[in-house]
């Protein structure tokens, strides 16, 4: 009896993700959406001691899933016909990578930068990333691949390894209007 009841519970949690993927999706194919993507599966936890931002061997890096999941994650883009305007990203390696593996390019933009909460930092990014999100009016869809603290911070809502989140806009910044899993 548990076993079927924890059954229906995984089946009909999988069946709400996937409506609220092809929802995503619907938005994506109009155009004019921001997305915020958290970069894909990374090693470890926290940044070494010697991280320096300009050097990718002193900082957590994609692994091989990750990198799977990046490219994954263009595929879908391309299969799902979404339109795409221009790719931002933070400059910490395995965003940058994700970004790549998955659309090709992409520019930087250091408000996307990981940053630690409740810091000064946190409050300029913010407020820079808030500005350019709901200053976008392109014909396609602006990405945005960042970290998930950066998500959270903007949204209130805290995506997994590279997971999308549509950030639902008007005069302010919302939550999410839909989410994408691509694992």
């Amino acid at each position: 009896m548990i076993r079927t009841a924890i059954a229906v519970l995984l089946l009909s949690l999988a069946t709400m993700q996937a409506a609220a993927t092809e929802a995503g999706w619907a938005l994506l194919r109009e155009g004019g959406q921001v997305v915020l993507i958290s970069h894909a599966n990374a090693l470890g936890h926290g940044e070494p001691a010697n991280f320096d931002i300009e050097s990718c061997a002193t900082q957590r890096n994609l692994s091989d899933r990750g990198r799977e999941q990046a490219r994954r994650m263009g595929a879908l883009f391309f299969a799902r016909a979404a339109p795409i305007d221009a790719v931002l990203s933070s400059r910490y390696c395995r965003a940058y990578e994700t970004a790549t593996l998955a659309f090709g390019d992409a520019e930087i933009f250091d408000a996307l930068d990981n940053f630690e909460p409740g810091s000064e930092a946190e409050k300029k990014q913010i407020a820079a990333l808030r500005e350019r999100i709901l200053a976008y009016s392109g014909a396609g869809n602006l990405i945005m691949v960042t970290h998930p603290a950066v998500i959270e911070a903007l949204t209130g809502a805290r995506p997994r390894d590279a997971e999308a989140i549509i950030v639902s806009r008007s005069n302010e910044i919302k939550g999410a209007a839909a989410r994408i899993t691509f694992n």
